[in-house]
């Protein structure tokens, strides 16, 4: 079967459904396709931990608000995942779902959306899909000899999983911090990044990281200098559980990859076994460069 549209948006989790609002406001028939059976896009499947680096109302989709969720600054999955499904009926975006796209191809004038239920010919393709659904664990040297579980950030889902064993994990972004900040009271953690992590001030969340990035946009776009934006603050904001988790001195330590797939961790709890893990929370851009790893840790506030 053979569908037309004008707009097809591919993937229905956060981006799609924005990109939704903004057609229906224009006025092109639209569809968008999405592989996910509900609503929630990767929030549905995220560990059980995790938390937006921004309140609420910082962390909307345009056009409704996300509401506060009671007794959180920064609401849970579960709460974004009711908003993203809540957002999709009020604007009545025509998701379809679960449909996955295996191919996008030139078609004469047209463009020709390949999915395992049929084709969709459209003018326009909007890619949403993000990055979640293709983890990509980079191959390092020494690897060979470390004999544990190796996963990736998708696949992590609660410290409980690794209680009293020693885990090693790689990376150093806000998804790494937030996974390190929850291994780091129940199992002898490593953590190790290309260089030394750069954490926000604790002041500094969603809203003004919006405001930076804005008025590094303007600055730009009125030939001014270039003010370095949210890059020049920092990467990984300092939520609740990483600012207890720094402020408690959780420290890491092997210098490069190699070492850490041998070396014992300096922790001074005693794993209740001999078996070990490492989480990747790396993408293949950033480890493309570098096979070499940093010593890292959660340093303490001034």
């Amino acid at each position: 079967m053979t569908n037309r549209t004008q707009v097809v948006v591919i993937g229905g989790g956060q981006a799609g459904p924005a990109a939704g609002y903004h057609l229906r406001r224009l006025g092109p028939e639209f569809a968008i396709l999405d592989a996910q059976a509900t609503p929630g896009g990767a929030w549905q499947h995220a560990w059980d931990s995790l938390r937006p680096f921004s309140p609420a109302a910082y962390s909307s989709l345009p056009g409704r608000r996300m509401p506060p969720q009671t007794g959180q600054t920064y609401p849970d999955a579960q709460h974004v995942v009711e908003y993203l499904a809540d957002y999709e009926k009020r604007y009545e975006l025509p998701v379809e779902r679960p449909v996955s796209v295996v191919g996008v191809h030139r078609d004469g004038q047209l463009v020709r959306v390949e999915t395992g239920s049929g084709a969709w010919h459209t003018r326009a393709v909007i890619s949403a899909t993000g990055t979640w659904w293709r983890p990509f664990l980079p191959a390092v040297p020494g690897q060979a000899a470390f004999g544990g579980r190796r996963l990736h950030t998708a696949e992590y889902r609660s410290p409980a999983d690794f209680a009293g064993q020693r885990v090693i994990v790689v990376g150093g972004g806000n998804s790494l911090a937030q996974i390190a900040a929850d291994l780091a009271y129940d199992t002898d953690l490593t953590w190790v990044t290309q260089r030394p992590p750069r954490f926000l001030a604790d002041d500094i969340d969603g809203p003004a990281l919006f405001d930076v990035a804005t008025a590094r946009r303007r600055a730009l776009d009125e030939g001014r200098t270039d003010t370095g934006g949210v890059a020049s603050l920092g990467d990984i904001a300092a939520v609740p559980p990483v600012r207890e988790a720094r402020d408690r001195g959780c420290a890491c330590c092997p210098p490069t990859w190699s070492t850490a797939a041998t070396a014992p961790c300096p922790s001074t709890a005693t794993p209740s076994n001999g078996s070990g893990c490492s989480c990747w929370t790396t993408s293949r851009s950033r480890a493309a460069r570098s096979a070499r790893w940093s010593r890292s840790a959660f340093p303490r506030s001034p």
